[in-house]
């Protein structure tokens, strides 16, 4: 489920669904995703913003609403930005399972689709304790925004303990562009899916660390605000968010 004008599939497309809490939305998240559409030739980033997550069972600070708000107006500098609502809030309250949405965008786009799940450093951390975990790569081909001088070794310690981390062999430089670093996932069964860190888009700053900023007036700086897209911080002082 996508917003944002509707998406011809009449020919194969490369789609990546940004998850996150975007709560709220700033600079660092609008450069990973430009990282990612320049380095894989997307035609489409769907941000995704997170109803429940269920490893951070406290919430986010906006409502659900508000981030997808904030979200819409970060997006709109770029049209090949579009918001999937498909990590929305469930009707039963549950926790929202990265596994469960990829399966279901999976299954409203045309077989055809190549689709990426983008996702930062910090995520990638707590990965190996998702649902599911060693079958999300299998759904959706993996892309991180790695941080600097991150080894493979370093990478085989965030996966699942079933899954095996290789250097790939056969990245396609007509399709791909830049600096990216292909790699190769395995299943004890054989199964192999690629995997991909996008170098050097370093986020100076957290959504948290913004928050926090927010809350203290003396801590919140005209360079704090320079992280936030201009709509995004008006939208902010006009609903009084993170006071």
């Amino acid at each position: 489920m996508h917003e944002s004008g509707e998406l011809p599939f009449d020919v194969p497309r490369r789609i990546a669904l940004f998850g996150g809490s975007f709560d709220p939305p700033h600079l660092g998240h609008l450069a990973v995703a430009r990282a990612a559409q320049a380095a894989l030739r997307l035609d489409s980033v769907l941000f995704a913003p997170v109803g429940a997550q269920p490893l951070k069972p406290h919430g986010s600070t906006a409502s659900f609403e508000q981030r997808v708000a904030m979200t819409k107006l970060a997006i709109t500098v770029d049209p090949a930005f579009s918001i999937s609502l498909a990590d929305q809030p469930r009707a039963d309250g549950t926790p929202n399972y990265t596994w469960e949405t990829l399966q279901q965008v999976r299954r409203e786009l045309p077989a055809d689709t190549e689709i990426f799940f983008l996702m930062g450093a910090d995520s990638l951390a707590s990965f190996r304790r998702w649902f599911r975990a060693d079958e999300i790569p299998f759904v959706a081909s993996l892309v991180v925004a790695s941080r600097p001088g991150e080894r493979m070794d370093d990478l085989k310690a965030l996966f699942p303990s079933s899954l095996t981390v290789e250097a790939a062999s056969d990245s396609s430089p007509s399709r791909t562009a830049g600096r990216l670093r292909s790699y190769a996932l395995r299943s004890p069964a054989g199964d192999r899916a690629p995997f991909y860190l996008l170098p050097d888009v370093e986020v100076e700053i957290s959504a948290s660390q913004i928050r926090d900023q927010i809350r203290d007036p003396k801590r919140f700086s005209a360079e704090t605000a320079a992280h936030l897209p201009f709509p995004v911080l008006e939208y902010i002082r006009a609903n009084k968010l993170y006071l």
